[in-house]
């Protein structure tokens, strides 16, 4: 305002109140002027928040955006991952596009100057106004992008948690799951609360439907495990959590398959213990598959790699197998796989023995069985030899059992025997008792 104190004095109005009458005129103020005031200002927060000039800048700034976006409305930005709030465009962008991300972004570059205290006054002022969600998330990512190149640790840290408190406010559809992870990468490096870390990781999961096998691939800072597997599980609770009953089948289905071929990436990790392994695959009810397959093929390469495992360990993992959704190829592989429980084969070959079964008596009771063509009951008659091929098969994993039964019962009778020799060593070491004299 071109003033200091020496102006005031007798016969002139003091420094005050040209103010107060300068700030009544910040209708008329350029866009300019207004992000001057605010630059400057932020550098003293105390004194300008106490006359009341931070919050009637950014007011009007507020009012200023909510102005033009009333007038020159971006059609594009009706998604979060829609084009009106991609920085970059591929070539088949249309000049229209181009266009309406201008109209829609225009200031972010402006206003990213700003500390984040005032981002935050800034954002809270946008949403109580009722401003675009998908804008203003927009707008933190950009923020968080342009802070990071010249920020020191402490800065970033601080640009951080006020972009995931201001992402908490807002709508969760107008949030980019993509730009989510984004924001994770630089989170797990830094010192941020543990406040701003379970929400960040809430956001996440309240979206995981929409992740990909390579955004859950986040490498294990510090730990000797490859991938951080302790995140994805976070992130499946917030998941199962959040939604409650209102996850559709679909979501639930999308998570799985995503979940599968995790549980697949990381099955070869050697520091991997079980029990994380066993949480992953149980983690999701059952009737989010439609096929055990994938999980099968995993739990394969984890026995495959882990050779050093308890039966009662194999058990835990194997314990959650749907083995009525498994294909009658994986039951094959499972019903002569070595690796897994005995117990395990066996019931694979019974499931397919249940699937035959009933495929057979659905034959028999068709209503026009009778009128079979020759090609129907050749296929009916390679049906019935495969069955006999499963139950000599399962015969023959019975007869395993009963071997592994034998050689336990030898095994018991063999510790009896040392146990009883040892308790009589013992007793024959004893000192005799002094006769008295």
């Amino acid at each position: 305002m071109e003033m200091n104190i020496s102006v005031s004095g007798a016969g002139n109005c003091n420094l005050l109140q040209k103010t107060k009458d300068s700030i009544d005129e910040l209708s008329f103020w350029t866009w300019s002027d207004l992000l001057v005031a605010l630059k400057h200002y932020q550098d003293s927060p105390r004194t300008a928040t106490s006359s009341g000039i931070l919050e009637k800048c950014l007011d009007s700034l507020v009012g200023r955006l909510a102005m033009a976006s009333e007038v020159t409305p971006c059609a594009s930005t009706s998604s979060p991952d829609s084009s009106g709030l991609r920085i970059s465009f591929n070539t088949r962008s249309t000049q229209s596009s181009k266009n309406g991300l201008f109209r829609a972004t225009w200031w972010f570059e402006d206003l990213s100057a700003l500390n984040p205290n005032l981002i935050e006054m800034l954002v809270k002022s946008m949403v109580s106004r009722g401003y675009n969600h998908v804008i203003v998330s927009g707008f933190l990512f950009y923020y968080q992008k342009s802070k990071f190149y010249t920020a020191s640790s402490d800065e970033k840290r601080e640009v951080l948690e006020i972009v995931i408190d201001m992402l908490y406010t807002l709508d969760p559809s107008s949030i980019s799951c993509k730009s989510l992870f984004g924001v994770l990468r630089p989170v797990l490096r830094s010192n941020i609360s543990k406040s701003c870390r379970n929400k960040l990781e809430s956001m996440i999961g309240s979206q995981l439907d929409q992740a990909t096998i390579d955004n859950l691939l986040i490498p294990s800072y510090g730990r000797s495990y490859l991938y951080d597997v302790n995140l994805v599980l976070r992130f499946l609770n917030a998941f199962l959590r959040d939604g409650g009953s209102e996850l559709s089948p679909i979501r639930m289905k999308k998570v799985a398959s995503v979940i599968d071929l995790y549980i697949t990436e990381v099955a070869p990790d050697r520091c991997l213990k079980s029990s994380k392994f066993s949480a992953l695959v149980m983690v999701l009810p059952d009737s989010s598959r439609d096929s055990w397959d994938e999980l099968y093929h995993a739990m394969d390469i984890y026995l495959e790699v882990h050779t050093g495992l308890s039966e009662v360990e194999k058990m835990e993992i194997c314990g959650g197998l749907n083995y009525k959704k498994l294909s009658s190829e994986a039951c094959m592989h499972l019903s002569q796989n070595t690796k897994f429980p005995s117990t395990s084969a066996v019931q694979a070959l019974i499931s397919q023995q249940w699937k035959l079964k009933n495929l057979l008596e659905g034959m028999h009771n068709a209503k026009h069985y009778t009128d079979f063509t020759a090609k129907e009951d050749r296929g009916r008659e390679q049906v019935v030899v495969y069955n006999e091929k499963l139950r000599a098969q399962l015969q023959g994993m019975q007869w395993r059992v009963m071997e592994l039964e034998k050689v336990c019962k030898k095994m018991q009778t063999q510790m009896a025997k040392i146990m009883k020799a040892k308790v009589l060593t013992h007793s024959n070491a004893r000192p005799l008792p002094r006769l008295c004299s």
